[in-house]
């Protein structure tokens, strides 16, 4: 059965609906927001309804919270005994989906869920086809990047893994928890495979070039981050959606970003560098050392690890080294395959 909750400092009103709604749903009633998010941390309804007179956090407050976390799209219908406009704009500015005015019958109550939860699983599947269609474009310009720089198609694909598996165990260890919980793990490590896309617009004498870059070379070269977010950031201003693209284009113009500011393009360090940067740096240097390229050789695992471990603090975030060194075996395996 869908779940439903509903929120209402009000326990006859709690019951009423309960009872209007027990055959066809599975409702969790709670008497405060407060209850709700905490719920919220383990189960997730198809639909809340909440009342606006509440005490300590009432309903418009409520919405505002939950629009700024990870369960903004859950819809939401406002239960009220008010009769009063300027409560049901607020409430729809703030992105209701309704409002149901206090008393009301079961029929009304019914069909009005009925409608919203029809229409967001509408959503859903026209979101998750986008999702496919953008996932597979990435897939096209990754692979048409891979031919142009030896080695970078399988690099892209194996940091994609890399990362998932870090973010992951992170997340098992409690380490930047409130940033990793509102991630969709699988959109982000997606729009990672993005991260050298600046790469494209290097002439492929220098991409490829087997011996050592001149500083004028090694210039063009760094570029690559700040030309990655310039073409992530026009392909927002045509298309107007920078939803899924927003992450990559932090990949891109990050990942070369060190913890003590000496990295590029900005020299930014510590915590200002975005936590996607702070990722991607290790993973990204793990899989460029232990990998042959036209320049160099490809070192062993445990001489690359040794040397990402002598870096924390330095080059890199130390509270993700440490996540890095307890799952290296496992990016080991990754990239024996």
């Amino acid at each position: 059965m869908k779940i439903i909750f509903a929120v209402d400092d009000s326990d006859t009103n709690l019951s009423v609906v309960e009872t209007a709604l027990c055959e066809e749903y599975s409702v969790y009633a709670m008497a405060s927001a407060e209850k709700m998010f905490t719920l919220l941390k383990n189960i997730t309804p198809e639909l809340i309804l909440l009342d606006i007179d509440m005490p300590v956090m009432n309903g418009l407050d409520a919405l505002k919270e939950l629009k700024l976390s990870k369960w903004a799209s859950i819809p939401v219908i406002f239960l009220s005994a008010h009769d009063n406009e300027k409560y049901e704009v607020t409430g729809l500015e703030l992105g209701a989906v309704d409002f149901i005015s206090k008393p009301f019958s079961t029929p009304i109550l019914l069909n009005r869920i009925k409608n919203h939860i029809r229409i967001d699983e509408i959503i859903q599947k026209q979101t998750a086809k986008l999702n496919r269609l953008q996932i597979s474009m990435l897939s096209v310009i990754t692979n048409l990047l891979g031919k142009r720089d030896y080695g970078t198609g399988g690099h892209i694909e194996r940091t994609s893994k890399y990362i998932k598996i870090l973010i992951e165990e992170m997340k098992n260890r409690n380490v930047y928890s409130e940033i990793l919980s509102e991630w969709d793990t699988d959109l982000i490590t997606s729009s990672a495979r993005l991260h050298d896309l600046g790469k494209i617009s290097i002439k492929d004498k220098i991409l490829n070039k087997p011996g050592k870059l001149t500083k004028n070379e090694f210039e063009k070269i760094k570029a690559h981050s700040a030309e990655g977010e310039r073409i992530i950031n026009e392909i927002i201003e045509q298309t107007g959606d920078e939803g899924f693209l927003y992450n990559a284009k932090i990949f891109a113009i990050s990942h070369h970003e060190r913890w003590n500011g000496s990295g590029y393009p900005h020299g930014h360090k510590g915590l200002t560098i975005p936590l996607q940067g702070r990722i991607m740096a290790i993973v990204d240097v793990y899989d460029a050392l232990v990998s042959e390229r036209p320049y160099k050789k490809a070192i062993s695992h445990d001489d690359a690890v040794k040397m990402i471990m002598e870096q924390s603090g330095i080059h890199y975030d130390p509270k993700i080294c440490d996540v890095f060194f307890i799952i290296n075996e496992k990016l080991k395996q990754i990239h024996n395959n």
